[in-house]
Formats: structure tokens, sequence, C-alpha cells
């Protein structure tokens, strides 16, 4: 069995079809094609604005014409993240799925169901011809991963409803009224070679087999951050009688992905090789213990001996790059106090990384409901990397969605989920950020929602969608089209 021979097949056929073309985050251009042939073959009208957003239009079916408009949304792009044991290229290769049980999984990738399954569905009402709906437009945006830019480039006029759908949430049964709004901050450390020292001993230690996430949705889940715990090695190693030095250092990769992979290239004092390996066991049974029933039996701190490298970073970068990366905050700041168990704020210690000119580049991203709260996490991160001598720079950000309870579209579908399914549906806001923020800038008038069918470990190869979940989510979706009361 293939993902094509599951149910509902049309919106698994278009899910399959995604996940043969490339699309990671700003090389949206194939699906981007895909999606205009699409529309020329099912004679359906479509448009591309500059930033590479694409509407396409299906009238409404006989009948439904005094519906109103609805607006289906989704992104097209997809996180790019593998296991470091996988050969794959995101640019050129398609994800290999796999079925497991109730789930669908990739092979040692993303899975990109974030957000390949709302395209899909948008993709299976276009092309349906036994669903009974008013006037659609189908609205796929570009870039949404990297920082939202494609919403954030939408010119005002280029759809026309007021009442829009996002397809980009994770869990079956739940109706999401509201998002965190983000922004991003970086830091830059300027660093000078010097020779590597003699009599040390050199080596790699690596953090690696943590389960990652989405730094959204994910990061109330205690989930270990692997830049995190290798700079609380290399702290336990700093100082004069050590004598520390680095040589590399590289951790996690995207800015809304919780790191699961770091190193470094280090250099201590030969005399204390034999201190530094027992240090690293006596840390990997205290992580065990502090990570028990979080993380997977796949966490592993490990060393390796390394050659003398031809140079180092000066010992003085080292150190308060050390030093920022361990004060800097990671994780949940402080929780909602108006929705039970919602995150409010949050930071995420994302990547660290050697670039060009002799340059450390440290990514960390910040969200929150509240915008003053946000501000304040990102000054609280920024004055940690300001102490240590860094250059700080932020990203314009994105706004939050503010929940509106008395919403018609969410009153129309809770009442479709109770029909269907003889239970509550749960209105909830989520952590994450979703592009509906900037949509309601745009455009103030919109009545929104946003569904998904169940997935978990989104933005790391652990990926999964419940299969299940994708049935009921999409005759949750139909029921609601079907439904909308006349304009």
């Amino acid at each position: 069995m293939t993902i094509k021979d599951l149910e509902p097949k049309l919106v698994w056929k278009y899910f399959y079809d995604v996940t043969q073309i490339p699309r990671p985050s700003k090389q949206e251009e194939k699906i981007i094609a895909y999606l205009l042939d699409f529309a020329k073959n099912h004679n359906l009208e479509a448009k591309k604005d500059t930033a590479g957003n694409v509407l396409i239009t299906k009238p409404a079916t006989p009948g439904k014409e005094k519906l109103p408009t609805v607006v289906l949304q989704s992104h097209l792009d997809m996180v790019a993240e593998k296991n470091d044991d996988v050969t794959h290229n995101f640019e050129t290769d398609a994800i290999e799925t796999i079925i497991d049980g109730d789930w669908v999984k990739a092979n040692g990738t993303t899975l990109g169901a974030d957000n390949g399954i709302g395209v899909a569905a948008q993709l299976a009402v276009l092309a349906s011809k036994d669903i009974a709906h008013g006037k659609i437009e189908a609205l796929f945006t570009v870039d949404e991963e990297t920082g939202l830019t494609g919403a954030n480039a939408l010119e005002e006029g280029f759809f026309t409803g007021r009442t829009l759908i996002n397809l980009d949430t994770e869990e079956e049964g739940q109706i999401y009224i509201g998002c965190a709004g983000g922004k991003g901050t970086k830091a830059y450390f300027k660093f000078k070679l010097k020779d590597a020292p003699k009599k040390y001993f050199w080596f790699k230690v690596q953090a690696k087999g943590l389960r990652g996430g989405h730094s959204g949705s994910d990061i109330d889940k205690g989930f270990g951050n692997a830049n995190k715990i290798l700079t609380r090695y290399l702290y336990a190693l700093s100082g004069k009688k050590y004598g520390l030095v680095l040589s590399e250092i590289k951790g996690g990769n995207k800015h809304n992905a919780i790191p699961r992979e770091a190193y470094a290239i280090v250099g201590i004092k030969q005399k204390y090789k034999e201190d530094a390996i027992v240090k690293l066991n006596t840390f990997f049974a205290t992580l065990q213990s502090e990570y028990k029933g979080v993380e997977t039996n796949k966490m592993e701190i490990v060393l390796e001996s390394r050659q003398t490298p031809p140079h180092i970073i000066n010992r003085k970068t080292t150190a308060k790059l050390i030093s920022a990366l361990y004060a800097c905050p990671h994780g949940v700041i402080g929780m909602s106090h108006d929705i039970p168990e919602l995150v409010e704020t949050s930071t995420n210690l994302a990547s660290v990384k050697i670039i060009e000119n002799q340059l450390i580049e440290v990514v960390t991203s910040q969200r929150s409901s509240v915008e003053s709260r946000k501000t304040d996490v990102v000054d609280m991160v920024s004055s940690v990397f300001e102490l240590a001598g860094a250059k700080v720079t932020h990203n314009d950000g994105y706004p939050g969605w503010q929940p509106n309870t008395d919403s018609e579209i969410l009153k129309l579908a809770k009442n479709e989920y109770k029909a269907l399914y003889n239970k509550q549906a749960e209105v909830k806001a989520i952590h994450a950020g979703l592009e509906c923020g900037l949509f309601l800038e745009k455009y103030p008038d919109l009545d929104m929602i946003s569904i998904g069918p169940d997935m978990t470990d989104v933005h790391s190869p652990a990926e999964k969608m419940k299969i299940s979940s994708v049935k009921k989510w999409w005759d949750f979706l139909v029921k609601i089209l079907e439904n909308l009361p006349n304009a």
C-alpha cells in the first residue's frame, strides 16, 4: 500500500503529488509551476503575485451562488530537515513516504505535511465534482517557514473573500482562532584566527539524537536543545584550569526548529584528557535523568579525539561566545493568563555556526501572544549578547492573531463538528505563528479559523501525520463549505 491508496483518495493523491515536488523555503518555483498547470488543466482562473503567492478561483456549484466566497489558505514551503546519516537533497529529491500503522512519516527527513496536507486539501476541493460550495478562492502562500514573507508581501485586493479557513494547524478536533506573533534576533561575534596551542588534547564533542520539533507548538514539551546541552558541557571546561580553546562550532539549522544536533571541535591541556572524558560520562548520566520520559533513548553526547587543527578562534571571543550561549534563555518564558495551558511567551536558541568573514552567527526566535511581552523577551535575549560584545540584529517580525470568539465561521464550524461527531470541538489559540495575523492587517474585516489533522514532531525528521485524522478533518472541512449560510 502507498499513500495514494488511502482514504479520502483525492486528498491523498494530491498529497502524494506534493511530496514529489521539492519545495524548501524560498525555492517554491516547482510547486508554483505545478499549481498553475493544475489550474490550466481544470479550466480554473489563476494568478500569481510578485512574491510568488498563487490564487486559484473556482466558481460556486449550481444552486450555491449566494453562498459567501470562502478563502482556503495554506503555505507551499516546507522545513528541510534530515538526519545526519540520510542522503537527501531537498532541492532535487522527492520525499519518500512510509506508512506505519495509522501514521504516515518520511524516511529520515521531514515529511512536509506542514503544510503539504493543506495544499492537498485545497487541490482536492478545486478538483472535486461532488462537493456543494460557494465560490472558492484557494490562496497558496510562499516562504512561510522562514518569516511569513509571502503573507507579508500579499497585496490588498489579491483575494475578495471575507471568510478564510487556514489549513495549517496540527490537531484534529480543535479549531484555532488566535496565534502568537514573533520576531527573530541574531547575534554576530567577530573573531581572529590564532595558531593552535601545543601539548593539547583535541576532540569533537557532539550532542545528537534529540527530538527537536517546532519552536512554537513543541516549546512547552521540555525537549532538549542541542545547543544548550553542548554549551553546558563546554562551560564546565572553561576557565584557566583546562585552557579550553575552540576550533569549530555548529548547532541547529532552522530558526523555527528546536535544534536536534550540535557539535564543537575543541582542545584542552593534555593532562586533563581523562578529566574531560569523566566529566562527559557524568554529564550524560545527568542528562538521561533530567530528560527521562521526554527524550528518546537515541539522545547521545559523544566525544571523539581529533588531530590538531590548523587554527583556533581567539580565546577572548571563545569565552564570550560560550558564556553568552550558556546564559541565553531558551524555552517557555511565560504562560497565558487568559487561556489555560497556552504558552504566552517563549524563545528558541535555534542555531550557531561559523560564517564568512570570520564571524560566528547565533540565530534565535521569540514568540508571544502579547506584543509588549514579545518586545520584552527580544530585549532580554539581545541584552545577553550585547553584554558579550556581539553585534545584534532583528528582523521585522510578524503580528499575532487576536481571537474573536464572536466569529460567524467559528459558530458554524462548532455546530458542524458537533453534528458530525457528536462531541464538541475544542476552541483554542496556538503559540506557533500563523499567517492569519498578517492577513488581518491587510483585510481587517476577515473572519477566520484554522483547522488541521493530527501531526507530531513537525520541523524534524520524526514528523508524522495520523491517517485516520485526515479523513475526519476533510469531512469536517467539506461540511463547513456545504453548510455556509447565504451571504
